[in-house]
């Protein structure tokens, strides 16, 4: 599925990385601590957390996930999204929590890998 249809289904509002929207997300990960997120999510999943600080672009980044999702109507600050544009990481927002965006992607067939 592509990130524009997430975009779309779950009327994400669109943070930083709008000219990306056509990547292929095949999966997601829900998780708000970078370690797990670093030893578990897995390249071209989309990520969802209520973090905002910096640090989630190096991770997304460093994983090569698809976008990252921030939940609960929080918003990054300008020197996060700055980073997000400089590595092209789609940063999308949601007023709904982590457990309504989980199932809502769920329901859009964005599936959890199998973790080891």
């Amino acid at each position: 599925m592509k990130l524009r249809e997430i975009v779309t289904a779950l009327n994400l509002e669109i943070k930083s990385g709008e000219d990306l929207l056509d990547r292929q997300v095949n999966g997601g990960y829900a998780g708000d601590l970078l370690s797990d997120v670093l030893a578990h999510a897995q390249e071209g999943e989309v990520w969802v957390t209520l973090q905002t600080h910096a640090n989630i672009v190096a991770v997304a980044s460093t994983k090569g996930l698809a976008a990252i999702i921030i939940v609960h109507g929080r918003s990054p600050d300008a020197a996060t999204l700055q980073k997000a544009e400089e590595e092209q990481i789609p940063i999308l927002v949601s007023n709904r929590s982590t457990y309504d965006v989980v199932c809502q992607l769920s329901d859009l067939g964005i599936k959890a890998h199998e973790r080891v």
